[in-house]
């Protein structure tokens, strides 16, 4: 069975951690709180599934610059921040760098509920696109130079015969390096091989035109 989720709250008031902590537990969401910033940096654990409900204004450091800290580190967890003093610049700012929502103290307990389980659900969401991207990466860093550029031209479109000429190979070179790219990435069809490389980011021509919807459409890829 899979472990619960954690909601890691970081205020400097015990007791609206005692408060929020409660709250968060009757919903059976695991909880790690944190009395200042130093020490949710010095403790949190970015790989357990959860979120972040975060004070905007501690001492020391702000709730903001903790945020600012976890991108630069490349912590994308979601982040609710919580606030008595919030203005509209301080607002836009934490939505613009991806906070999923800020409430003002005194909040009511639903609404508190409702942004931690929409936090989770995108965290949840995240996870999953990272564990993908990285599944269709290890499959294409099987293949070599060669069968890199035979899938890049693959997948935006190219025939056999126009792939050759634009790497200056035979046709029958291109259809063994083919083979050999459909074999490496497990993929099913050239159709599989476009949803690969969109996944995984490659740097290839990501508009497909009506390329890409000819070669979702076709049930002879």
């Amino acid at each position: 069975m899979a472990e619960e989720p954690t909601v890691n709250l970081v205020d400097d008031d015990p007791s609206i951690l005692k408060t929020m902590g409660r709250t968060i537990k009757s919903m059976g969401w695991n909880v790690r709180d944190y009395g200042s910033a130093q020490e949710f940096l010095d403790e949190f654990d970015p790989t357990v599934h959860g979120c972040i409900v975060l004070d905007i204004r501690l001492p020391g450091m702000s709730g903001l610059a903790i945020q600012q800290r976890l991108r630069s580190d490349d912590v994308h967890t979601p982040i609710i921040f919580v606030s008595g003093y919030a203005d509209v610049p301080t607002t836009v700012h934490a939505m613009k760098e991806g906070a999923i929502y800020l409430l003002e103290k005194p909040f009511r307990e639903q609404e508190f509920l409702d942004c931690i389980a929409l936090a989770i659900e995108r965290d949840a969401e995240l996870r999953s696109r990272l564990s993908n991207r990285a599944e269709a990466k290890s499959r294409l860093a099987l293949l070599t130079r060669r069968e890199r550029e035979v899938l890049d031209l693959l997948v935006i479109g190219r025939l056999n015969k126009q792939a050759a000429a634009e790497l200056n190979i035979s046709e029958r070179t291109v259809e063994a390096h083919r083979v050999k790219v459909m074999k490496k990435t497990r993929a099913k069809s050239v159709a599989e091989l476009v949803r690969l490389a969109v996944t995984a980011d490659l740097d290839v021509e990501t508009t497909y035109s009506s390329t890409s919807k000819s070669i979702f459409s076709s049930p002879h890829n």
